[in-house]
């Protein structure tokens, strides 16, 4: 039996080998430690045939030295690396998935983007949210195939991204199929772009490669995120970090490969379907990250009201769908009890939902 813990970088862990005391309790004592926000879960090992069964608690947090102040970042953040760690480093993975070249789907090409998991209140699944162009190929009618989410990729030890899950912190899963909303899926872009909203889902059994050490449920080997249904805080008439609508988006821009990045400022409506955010840097391979508002830096914690959906080619800004008054929270239902499609063939791995 171990105990490990996780440093306030959400990054680095140390095992340690507590005594058996009896009565079933184990301890050791622990020094040293600084200011921030802990981690701390047990891995036990029996002495079973085949090298034994594995078994990881739920991991536990705990702070150190009261409440721990986020340094000022100023204002608006266009486009810089995320230094925080916390929740969201830990819950939010580069995507790689295959979508087809042509109609009928002799050619198939790989992509990226990103996606968060989410807190889900069901038992053997995972649910990861990303954008609808990251599940369903709207031009060629066709779901995506050979999906992988990578959790934290930014620590990576590979030089960016791949498909070797023993060089990423915690490995990789495998989702089983992607849910949609039908709308996203019966017109083409910019017509269907107010459902750009999807998940993806991963069965806790059989979806894990990589780190032997991690517990196979993604929802347990990370720290998921609360979805918002509640309409945010929009131009507000505050401006700048302390205001209620400043809003930080975050993803795995490609050009920025494998650095986790993010943009921060007050958020603003472009047309009548989507969230904005004018100066936000983000670029391909973000496509699908949480939008979080309000952000506890501390924690790297918050509510999720939006993901990266588009942006034009010719100046910055990033416009996400509006999860709030839409059929989000419908399609999100389907994706945490539904037994998933029948065919999980190549172009048939979803499920697209009529909602109300």
């Amino acid at each position: 039996m171990s105990f490990v813990i996780e440093y306030p970088n959400g990054s680095t862990t140390q095992n340690f080998n507590p005594s058996y005391q009896g009565n079933n309790v184990w301890s050791i004592p622990l020094q040293g430690f600084s200011d921030g926000h802990w981690r701390w879960w047990v891995v036990a090992k029996d002495n079973g045939d085949k090298g034994g069964n594995t078994r990881v608690s739920e991991a536990l947090d705990f702070s150190v030295g009261g409440s721990v102040v986020p340094p000022d970042i100023g204002d608006t953040v266009a486009n810089a690396a995320w230094s925080y760690g916390g929740d969201i480093q830990t819950s939010s993975g580069r995507i790689y998935f295959e979508m087809p070249s042509n109609p009928k789907w002799k050619r198939w090409s790989g992509y990226v983007c990103s996606g968060t998991v989410v807190v889900d209140g069901e038992t053997g699944r995972s649910v990861i949210l990303t954008a609808a162009h990251c599940v369903y190929d709207d031009a060629n009618k066709a779901f995506a195939r050979n999906v992988l989410f990578i959790p934290n990729q930014d620590q990576t030890t590979g030089s960016g991204t791949d498909t070797n899950c023993k060089n990423d912190p915690i490995g990789c899963w495998a989702p089983s199929y992607g849910v949609v909303d039908v709308d996203w899926t019966t017109s083409v872009f910019p017509d269907n772009i107010p459902w750009d909203y999807a998940f993806y889902v991963v069965s806790d059994q059989g979806a894990h490669s990589g780190n032997a050490g991690t517990s196979e449920a993604l929802d347990m080997a990370t720290t998921p995120l609360m979805m918002s249904y509640v309409a945010p805080y929009v131009d507000d008439g505050e401006v700048g970090v302390n205001s209620l609508d400043f809003t930080y988006a975050l993803g795995y821009s490609y050009s920025d490969d494998p650095n986790f990045m993010y943009c921060a400022e007050d958020m603003s409506t472009e047309g009548n379907n989507n969230w904005w955010l004018p100066s936000c840097g983000l670029s391909g391979g973000a496509s699908g990250g949480a939008w979080v508002q309000p952000m506890n830096l501390s924690t790297g914690s918050g509510s999720i009201i939006s993901v990266n959906s588009w942006g034009y080619t010719t100046s910055p800004g990033m416009a996400g769908p509006k999860l709030s008054e839409t059929s989000a929270q419908c399609v999100f239902s389907v994706a945490a009890v539904d037994a998933g499609p029948s065919d999980l063939s190549d172009g048939e791995a979803g499920l697209a939902i009529t909602c109300p």
